[in-house]
């Protein structure tokens, strides 16, 4: 009979026919599976460790569910924001209780409104001032990402009070999740970490054999929430550029005899600037504890320069205010007369601040000399040492103001030149020999390109180190590298691996749906079981209303 043929079709060749015809329903089915999956590069939080002090995240790997700032309640979820909408509290009870956070950067930085930029410095802060242990990863803007944020907002807060429970029930089956993956291992311990101090000299000339000596020092690091986004444009790529215009114009003036300044002038580019001024640390031991000799044990002063675009004031920070008279307080009165020359709106202030020695963090780079008794000041155009202004990722080239980089240049240059000179007022450097914009403007834009975090530079033949000594050898004599490595017993630093990665976001169904299904299936698959077992009786049934009706016609 016809139902022992079908029972035998069932048996015999359905799996089959399921073998080769479901693949042809899921290759022309209009939903593709390659698009439940995106792709996105991130860039992880800072991990160091400073004199023995954990900072940053701690781990790296993530594989969560992915859930909103609103709709997370555990630690197996990671939470996907924008970094408008996360606040230091907020941000505070994640590192405790969740699993992951991913934070999605604003779609360029350099448009951010005054109060946004505040909120990004507070919380950037926030964020590096202490350890945490869960994985903390950044994404640059993207529109495929913002739909995903903002589906995650919509769809995955399933938790709200204001829903009916039929509503939730439903909402938890029928929501579309995301499943957050970052493949990685634990961040392992860098044992070929080492910072770069780049130094070299210009020779001056007295007719009487006193020869004194100015060393002019800027770190060349940046630091910002994540190594791979910290640019350090103004912090401190201004103090680098100004430092590499003055060896270009000093280098061309004490090339002839007559124009060769009383004074020696040493250069110095430090490493490690970001934390404690490792680089500065290492060279002052090789200076001045060394049987060699020391370039710098007699300096008249040091002069530090970091961060000198952020406002129009100068400010010179010291540790110590220095005596009337002193190579110190006659720079001092030259930096005001040139800033009144050049830019009457420009002010020029004086700030002092001791040194706390129960501190292990210094304020600014000058006090790792004043340390060792050498007379020395920071000049910068931020006021305090706090101003998180110093560790932004924020610091980038569109929001440098390269009109104030190019004036400061010229009114620090005019104040040493008047120094070196004694020359009482009027502008040395003219129409003839002046400050170049071209080359401070092609200095900046190189620096802001690439991201200057300690880790990054810290790596052997690094390109831009490389580049300063290439420069340094132009302009100046005897060029050395001192490099500063951790001890192996009591390291002052350490760095980790791992500063940037890719993560995967997947689209998935929540864990009730697949329940859920697994019921619908079952019940389906007994259903359709219990039809072909009773196909003879339905048949039989069927036979027996045909006959029944035939007899009625009949």
């Amino acid at each position: 009979m016809w139902f022992e043929e079908i029972e035998e079709i069932f048996k015999g060749y359905l799996p089959y026919y399921i073998l080769i015809f479901l693949p042809i329903f899921i290759i022309v089915s209009p939903v593709n599976p390659v698009t439940g999956s995106s792709e996105f590069p991130v860039y992880r939080m800072q991990q160091y460790d400073l004199h023995g002090i954990a900072h940053g995240c701690r781990s790296a790997g993530i594989n969560l569910e992915a859930k909103s700032l609103t709709g997370w309640s555990t630690p197996r979820h990671c939470i996907v924001a924008k970094l408008g909408d996360l606040t230091v509290d907020s941000f505070k009870n994640i590192k405790l209780k969740a699993g992951a956070l991913l934070i999605m950067l604003p779609n360029n930085l350099e448009n951010l409104s005054p109060e946004d930029k505040q909120h990004l410095l507070i919380l950037e802060n926030a964020m590096i001032a202490q350890e945490i242990s869960i994985p903390v990863y950044f994404s640059k803007y993207s529109p495929e990402l913002e739909t995903i944020v903002r589906d995650i907002d919509m769809n995955l807060d399933t938790n709200d009070m204001s829903k009916s429970a039929a509503e939730g029930i439903i909402n938890s089956i029928a929501a579309n999740g995301y499943q957050i993956v970052v493949s990685s291992s634990s961040p392992s311990l860098r044992n070929d970490a080492k910072i770069a101090t780049i130094h070299g000299y210009i020779p001056g000339y007295s007719s009487d054999g006193k020869i004194q000596t100015i060393v002019i020092v800027a770190h060349y690091d940046s630091f910002g929430v994540a190594p791979e986004l910290s640019f350090g444009a103004d912090s401190n790529g201004s103090g680098v550029v100004i430092l590499l215009e003055l060896i270009r114009l000093f280098s061309g003036l004490y090339a002839e005899q007559k124009t060769r300044g009383k004074f020696n002038l040493v250069f110095a580019l430090t490493g490690g600037g970001k934390i404690n001024y490792q680089g500065s640390k290492k060279w002052l031991e090789d200076q001045l504890d060394s049987v060699d000799g020391s370039i710098i044990q007699d300096a008249s002063y040091v002069m530090c320069l970091d961060t000198l675009a952020a406002n129009d004031s100068i400010y010179m920070h010291v540790s110590k205010p220095p005596k009337e008279g002193s190579p110190s307080s006659l720079f001092y009165k030259e930096l005001k007369a040139a800033a009144h020359n050049i830019h009457p709106a420009a002010t020029v202030e004086g700030v002092h601040k001791k040194i706390n020695l129960a501190d292990d963090i210094l304020g600014w780079e000058h006090e790792r000399y004043s340390i060792r008794r050498l007379p020395a000041f920071t000049l910068s155009t931020l006021k305090s040492h706090k101003d998180f202004r110093k560790y932004t990722i924020s610091d980038t080239r569109g929001n440098l103001d390269s009109d104030r980089l190019m004036r400061n240049t010229k009114i620090i240059a005019e104040a040493l030149a008047r120094q070196i000179y004694g020359v009482p007022s009027g502008e040395i450097f003219g129409n003839s020999w002046n400050i170049d914009n071209k080359h401070i403007a092609a200095w900046i834009d190189f620096l802001a390109k690439q991201p200057r975090s300690p880790q990054i530079l810290s790596t052997k033949d690094n390109l831009l180190v490389a580049t300063f000594k290439d420069t340094f050898n132009k302009f100046l004599r005897d060029v050395r590298i001192t490099n500063a490595v951790p001890d192996k017993r009591d390291p002052d630093f350490q760095f980790y691996q791992l500063s940037s990665g890719t993560v995967n976001v997947y689209s998935v169904k929540p864990a009730v749906f697949d329940l859920v299904l697994t019921i619908g299936i079952v019940i389906y698959l007994l259903i359709l079981y219990l039809l072909i077992e009773r196909i003879p009786l339905l048949y039989n049934l069927a036979c027996s209303f045909t006959l029944n009706a035939k007899m009625k016609v009949n």
